[in-house]
Parts: C-alpha cells; sequence; structure tokens
C-alpha cells in the first residue's frame, strides 16, 4: 500500500474546530505501512490536550476505513503553543482584519463572464448596503488576465503606507488587481510559487479597512489562485457562474467540486448571457436553455439567476461603469441586484 493512499485518508480528518485537514496544516511527520499496520507520526502545536486525543482518534477512524489497514499506531508529538501561534505547522487562514465577510466568484471555464459579473455584483451589493454606511471591497484574483480595472474604470499605481498597499477606489468600492502593477500590454509570465505569494500579499499586506463584504474574482479553472485563496483565508462562501451550454456547465461543476473539497461552501449558482431580449419581447437562447438551473440542482444548491445577454452589458464594462451602476433602472441591473440581495440576506 502507497504512503499516498494513507495521505488521502489522514487528508480527510479536519484539525478540530477548523475546516482544514491535518495534511494541509503540515502536521503529519511521517507514515509508514508494513505487513497491514499504519504508523503515522503527529505534530500539534497546542496548549489543549484535548486537541491531540481528539486529532489521534479521528486519524484511527479514518484509517478504518481503508480495507488494507488492519492496525493502526498514530504516535503525537504536543509542541506549547505561544500565545498567537496557529495550530498548524503552517498558517491558519484568518479573517482580513476590518473585513466581516469574503465571498469568490468561481468558474471552472473562461469566457463566462466571471469578471463581469464581479464587478455588477460589488457595485450591487454596495448600493443595497449604502444606506447602513457599510463599504464593500473587489479583489481581482486574475493573476494572468485583470480586467477588474477596465471594468471599474480605475488604473494607476497604488500608494504604499507603512509597508501595506492601499487599495484604488472606484463607484465608492476599494479595488486591489494585479492590473494596477503590470503595464497594459505586459504579460505576467509566472510559475505557481510567485501566483501564492501575490494573492497572500494581496490579502494580508493591502490595507483595506473597514468592508462589510469583499467580492474575489477568482481566474478560470482549479489552479494555484484557488488553492492560495482558499487557503489564505477563510471564504465565506462561492458563488459558480456559467453560461446555459453543457460545455460551460460541466466544467462548472467541476469548479464548484474543487470548491467544496476545500471546505468552500457554494452560495450558489448564477446564469450569466442567459437569453437575449428581442424587440419584440420574446426570447432568444443563443446559448441553449436550463443549464445554470440543471448545474445548481445537480450541485444541491440554489439557483441565483439569470443575467441577460445585452450588449449594453459589455458596452458599460468598456466604458468602465457597470450597469449596475450606469443604468441602474434597466432589466440587466435589476438582474444583478437581485442576485446581490439574496447574497446579502444569506450573510
Amino acid at each position: 500500500m502507497s504512503q499516498e493512499a494513507i495521505n488521502n485518508a489522514l487528508a480527510t480528518v479536519k484539525y478540530p474546530g477548523f475546516s482544514r485537514d491535518i495534511v494541509s496544516f503540515g502536521l503529519v511527520r511521517s507514515i509508514d505501512f508494513s505487513e497491514g499496520k499504519a504508523v503515522i507520526g503527529i505534530s500539534v502545536t497546542t496548549n489543549d490536550h484535548s486537541v491531540a486525543a481528539q486529532i489521534r482518534d479521528d486519524i484511527e477512524a479514518a484509517l478504518k476505513e481503508v480495507p488494507e489497514i488492519a492496525s493502526t499506531e498514530v504516535s503525537v508529538s504536543i509542541n506549547p503553543a505561544k500565545k498567537a501561534e496557529t495550530p498548524g505547522a503552517q498558517a491558519t487562514p484568518t479573517g482580513i482584519p476590518g473585513v466581516k465577510h469574503v465571498i469568490a466568484v468561481a468558474s471552472g471555464k473562461g469566457g463566462v463572464g466571471k469578471s463581469t459579473f464581479s464587478s455588477n455584483l460589488a457595485c450591487a451589493i454596495s448600493k443595497l448596503l449604502a444606506p447602513e454606511a457599510k463599504k464593500v471591497g473587489l479583489l481581482d484574483c486574475d493573476i494572468y488576465g485583470p480586467s477588474i480595472p477596465l471594468m471599474m474604470g480605475v488604473g494607476g499605481r497604488p500608494e504604499i503606507e507603512e509597508e501595506s498597499i492601499i487599495p484604488l477606489e472606484a463607484h465608492g468600492i476599494k479595488i486591489m488587481s494585479m492590473g494596477f502593477l503590470v503595464d497594459d500590454d505586459t504579460p505576467v509570465v509566472w510559475r505557481g510559487p510567485m501566483i501564492q505569494k501575490t494573492i497572500s500579499q494581496f490579502i494580508n499586506n493591502v490595507k483595506w479597512g473597514n468592508l462589510e463584504i469583499i467580492v474575489v474574482d477568482l481566474p478560470p479553472g482549479t489552479g494555484d489562485a484557488q488553492l492560495s485563496l482558499v487557503q489564505t483565508i477563510p471564504l465565506r462562501g462561492a458563488i459558480v457562474v456559467t453560461t446555459p451550454q453543457l460545455a460551460a456547465t460541466q466544467v462548472a461543476k467541476r469548479g464548484a467540486r474543487m470548491l467544496e473539497k476545500t471546505n468552500v461552501p457554494i452560495l450558489g449558482v448564477a446564469e450569466n448571457m442567459s437569453y437575449l431580449e428581442n424587440a419584440d419581447g420574446t426570447k432568444s437562447y443563443i446559448f441553449g436553455e436550463g443549464g445554470g438551473k440543471q448545474t445548481a440542482t445537480d450541485l444541491g444548491v440554489d439557483f441565483l439567476g439569470q443575467i441577460p445577454l445585452d450588449p449594453r452589458i459589455r458596452e458599460a464594462g468598456d466604458n468602465g461603469t457597470p450597469i449596475s451602476i450606469a443604468d441602474p433602472e434597466s432589466k440587466s441591473a435589476a438582474s444583478f441586484e437581485a442576485i446581490a440581495k439574496s447574497i446579502v440576506e444569506r450573510l
């Protein structure tokens, strides 16, 4: 039996009180398997000995589910924790100071209008919270193709204050993006570790201030940016965006499953470019019909709503003022507002 198989079983064991597992925390120090016996070495930093006991019991229970393992021996080394020390060898995800909720907008597939959705959602939420004087942030984590600066009509270089980045602001929303740090025509040619470091800096080295919600625009796929985010900060949840056609919904479901495996709750599915409204009021379903709702059903989550295929949404984004602000009385803006209300109520 391979150590990888045992490691996969250990990855189902959560650190008590946290959503992350003991493997991602770096607590597993050794794995040995011989003649049906698994010997596991764990190192825990804590002052609560009941935590170590709980981990030991959970490990034994998890390994009992592996048919090849006949017996288990778990050795737990306890290291006293300093006052502000985290439970694992790696940093535990902690909230952003002053920020109440962080939600991600995700999709496994590119080209579904996720950045357009994120910018309009942030603006719609901002309008809803304005009477309560609550502020919203927008974090563009699409390192390779940042488009939030264009869609929000903001550019330039952020200032540095006491070694922290001051986010730029547009339409009353605080914004951080890779697009502020590179020229428009400069490609970002980075490997995983650089992406991880940048995501960490966007979260830990940006002076966000007091915000009710930060909307995070994730890049397509299930790679370094997504994993870095969920390992750096606890997300309140994620919205999965898809277009109606099967080619998009299949990939969107894969992206949602990745988030579920990292213990990120799925707040619901939103369908973008759902239909084109004709001059006579009829609807043309250019990309098919019902894909978003079926995706929500397959995932066992709520269907948040449909966003029409409206040229004015694209024009507003190109002009730097999302349609939620540029034309608040339009049907498209109303669609974003309805989804925003649903999300705010859930939070």
